[in-house]
């Protein structure tokens, strides 16, 4: 208790109690007991009510004040806990805590009682009505803890996707940012070309054809190493100079990679004459444009293909439930997870022929198979081979994720969809991702097992067709 400030008598603390709607209309000589057997404390702001780590040994009744509860050797967006005025935390009766997993501070001048453990078989037997009231508050603070860490896996998961499609579509979006800024010097070099250019329109004819047979006839420039590309490019720019072509160093690698030959470049500068240095730039120039318009359109492209597997994925403006392809799901969560599949996991598809659609949430099975194969992917840790298997079976379609990583301990494979539990280590997982996937899995009337051993971990989802709904 802090200093200045006088211990209340029994009355006064059992007064206060009668604030609280779980004391409010107990017996008065129930109360007073509870009190006489109760702690009476104050904490100045910042003064540490209840520490990470310790054993529970008090029930905390907070008659004034306000303290903020969290857990400081976690992860550091972890949720914060609330308690004020008139709340009842800490241990409570039948409660299966061994110890504290959140460090309370008092964020005001806070006043309140410390119920011990021990008294509880004596609290179970003097106050009946009480005790039924606390499991009550027990249950609601399982639910809301629950619904936290739910959402705060949620939140996480969707963070892990965002970063990934971040990473996505920032490298097709900089190819096309590159791609615009090298056409805008293309442009450029073609005004340039068509200034310095000699060439009469008696020999445009000629030109155009000798352009059009070289464009047909080339083929893309291959080097077996980066010495041969140079040794190419040196070649090009001799040819040039000795053709008196002006700043041969900067077209010769552009003709380098068009691929042109020397019997090409000589086909050429017999149609285009004086003019051959401003009329191999303009040339070089459209074949490296016609590359850089293949390039926009694989980047846009790919840009489109995410902006899709994003809309499926979700299932947005679509119904809660829907006939849902499990392959197309599956693909649909595949590209949603490249970014972390392509670092050096192979994916083995082994998909059955004609399977039947199922009627379920799509978004929440995609939930299913994101958390399964990012689970694989951290066994795996970046290498090796995640193979997944479709068939029907009877009224089910069956779905089998297998990896050969790690695999999963024999003392954890009981446990793996318990919620909380988790085998990662400290703020890497909640321990809810595989229980959130047992529930979906659950809600739509399907089953979901595991087997593991290392290097073979096998993740069974049967899902009912219910194709008569």
């Amino acid at each position: 208790m802090t200093e200045n400030a006088a211990p209340l008598s029994a009355e006064e603390l059992v007064a206060k109690l009668r604030n609280i709607s779980v004391f409010a209309d107990l017996p008065q000589q129930e109360l007073l007991w509870f009190v006489s057997v109760s702690e009476e404390r104050r904490s100045a702001p910042g003064e540490i009510i209840m520490r990470e780590g310790d054993p529970p040994v008090y029930m905390l009744v907070m008659l004034e004040g306000e303290m903020r509860a969290r857990a400081e050797h976690g992860s550091a967006d972890g949720p914060v806990f609330t308690i004020t005025t008139g709340d009842v935390t800490g241990m409570l009766p039948f409660s299966r805590l061994k110890v504290i997993s959140v460090t309370g501070r008092a964020v005001i001048p806070s006043h309140y009682l410390g119920f011990p453990v021990g008294q509880f078989t004596e609290l179970y037997r003097r106050m009946p009505e009480l005790t039924v009231r606390l499991v009550g508050l027990l249950a609601d603070r399982v639910r809301n803890v629950t619904r936290t860490e739910q959402q705060h896996e949620k939140l996480a998961a969707l963070g892990k996707l965002s970063a990934g499609l971040a990473h996505e579509l920032n490298n097709p979006s900089a190819a096309a940012r590159r791609s615009a800024a090298a056409l805008r010097d293309c442009l450029a070099r073609l005004r340039e070309a068509a200034r310095n250019t000699d060439i009469g329109p008696e020999d445009c004819g000629l030109l155009a054809e000798r352009e059009e047979e070289i464009r047909v006839s080339l083929k893309p420039a291959q080097f077996k190493d980066e010495f041969a590309r140079v040794e190419r490019e040196e070649a090009i720019q001799a040819w040039l100079e000795a053709h008196n072509v002006e700043d041969a160093w900067k077209l010769s690698p552009s003709l380098a990679d068009a691929g042109l030959t020397d019997a090409h470049l000589a086909s050429f500068a017999a149609a285009a004459g004086a003019s051959v240095g401003p009329e191999l730039t303009r040339f070089a120039t459209l074949l490296e444009m016609e590359r850089i318009a293949d390039e926009l359109e694989h980047s846009s492209a790919r840009i489109s293909d995410l902006i899709k597997a994003i809309k499926e994925y979700s299932y947005m403006d679509q119904g809660p439930m829907q006939e849902v392809d499990i392959e197309r799901g599956l693909e649909t969560t595949l590209t949603i997870m490249n970014h972390k599949l392509k670092r050096g996991i192979t994916v083995v598809r082994d998909y059955a022929p004609n399977l039947p659609k199922v009627m379920a949430s799509g978004s929440e099975l995609n939930q299913v198979w994101t958390n399964i194969i990012d689970n694989a992917a951290d066994a795996m840790k970046d290498s090796g081979k995640l193979t997944i298997h479709t068939a029907r079976e009877n009224d089910f379609v069956l779905v089998e994720i297998a990896d050969n990583g790690s695999g999963i301990p024999p003392e954890a494979l009981s446990r793996i969809f318990d919620p909380f539990f988790t085998t990662k280590g400290v703020g890497e997982g909640t321990g809810l991702g595989l229980d959130v996937v047992n529930r979906i899995i659950k809600n739509v009337g399907g089953q979901i097992s595991v087997t593991s051993v290392p290097g073979d971990t096998r993740f069974q989802v049967r899902i009912p067709i219910q194709s008569g709904k």
